[in-house]
């Protein structure tokens, strides 16, 4: 699952919230900061329930990634290093006000090029300059 953002919810008639699939039936607001009504939440009552809740969007429903581009999701577990030299484990990508971050251990390193050597996701490893960190 991913979170959608108002370009996966462009064309989307369901999310998933919590464990369920649930149909979108209208929609309203802008593309930015769209507005939905979901099918069961005729109630402010229902709605409230929902607070705090994530709208999650299957990966499999989502758009093809470019070349290059990951989910947040796929990160996790990865084994970080410098060169040879191991650093530890994403244990999650954390967004950052400027930026999306790895928390490795006690680490929050950015995802920004100069940070980032490589990301080689079906390999499981992501290279960094620790350098670049300070």
């Amino acid at each position: 699952m991913t979170r959608p953002d108002a370009a996966l919810l462009a064309d989307r008639e369901q999310l998933v919230v919590g464990e369920r699939r649930v149909a979108i039936v209208r929609r309203a607001g802008t593309a930015e900061r769209p507005i939905l009504r979901l099918d069961g939440c005729d109630s402010r009552e229902a709605v409230e329930a929902l607070r705090g809740e994530e709208l999650l969007v299957p990966v499999e429903d989502a758009p093809p990634l470019e070349e290059g581009e990951f989910w947040a999701h796929e990160l996790a577990g990865c084994v970080v290093t410098d060169g040879e030299r191991e650093i530890g484990v994403v244990a999650r990508m954390v967004a950052l006000p400027s930026c999306e971050a790895l928390e490795v251990g006690d680490l929050l390193i950015p995802l920004v090029r100069d940070a980032i050597r490589s990301v080689d996701v079906p390999g499981r490893r992501i290279d960094v300059d620790m350098g670049f960190l300070g």
